[in-house]
């Protein structure tokens, strides 16, 4: 989150769907190859206690939503739970039952590693879509895979995504700590809307500052200039959950 701006290439057409192998050349990260054993664990991966369950003892449950390959061979990849041992498909379809009304959309002029940690954590509060702005090939890494359970769409410059929001009666929020930005913490964020960021270090950039409703900024209190553009994304997502997400009782 930062002040300064820059003008973005031209992308691709705009697609949509559950992201797939589109892995990039430029930064190698966790396996994108499929199969049960491919996907990475946590970002410990190799570290203390591992991560998932063996294979699942006999009799097999009935019930089409399981992966014959995960049952026979263990699960260790980077879903909950409640999603051990279940298909890819199904554990989609079942996130589609419930995905919050809200989408995430991130600016991707420079293949910012901290595009990955924005979609995990778009996962993790259940964003309706995921918007890559920009670049078509944006920097997985930091995803881990989660990727692979969200609809993503691409969008080859901040016009498009504009159209598109419009289209969806969508209202755009800047998320940056922009001088006339309004407190984050003060502001009732709408129930539908897209929020929009930028890259580490540059923010969002001058168009996308335009097409947006308003920018609410982010409320800091030490020396640092910003904060890390994955951590502003939680801040932002978080502060929807609170205010519209149906919130579990405690142990349930």
């Amino acid at each position: 989150m930062s002040r300064s701006s820059e003008s973005g290439p031209t992308g691709h057409a705009g697609s949509t769907g559950i992201s797939g192998g589109e892995s990039s050349t430029e930064e190698p990260g966790p396996s994108e190859e499929t199969g049960p054993s491919a996907e990475p664990l946590q970002y410990d991966d190799g570290f203390g206690t591992e991560i998932g369950v063996g294979p699942h003892p006999l009799p097999w449950p009935e019930d089409e939503r399981y992966d014959p390959e995960l049952l026979a061979h263990g699960d260790r990849r980077n879903v909950g739970d409640a999603y051990r041992y279940w298909t890819r498909e199904a554990i989609v379809a079942d996130l589609d039952l419930r995905r919050h009304d809200f989408h995430v959309a991130v600016e991707n002029w420079g293949h910012d590693f901290n595009i990955g940690s924005v979609v995990r954590t778009a996962n993790a509060f259940l964003a309706k879509e995921i918007h890559i702005v920009g670049r078509r090939r944006w920097n997985r890494r930091g995803a881990m895979v989660t990727d692979r359970y969200q609809h993503v769409r691409h969008h080859p410059d901040t016009q498009s995504l504009t159209a598109w929001a419009e289209a969806e009666g969508l209202p755009i929020i800047g998320i940056d700590n922009l001088p006339g930005a309004v407190p984050l913490e003060r502001t009732e964020l709408p129930r539908r809307c897209v929020l929009l960021f930028g890259q580490e270090g540059p923010g969002l950039t001058e168009e996308a500052r335009e097409h947006a409703v308003m920018v609410c900024s982010i409320a800091q209190f030490g020396s640092t200039r910003s904060i890390n553009a994955g951590a502003a994304a939680a801040v932002a997502m978080h502060a929807w959950v609170q205010r519209y997400a149906e919130i579990p009782e405690a142990g349930s």
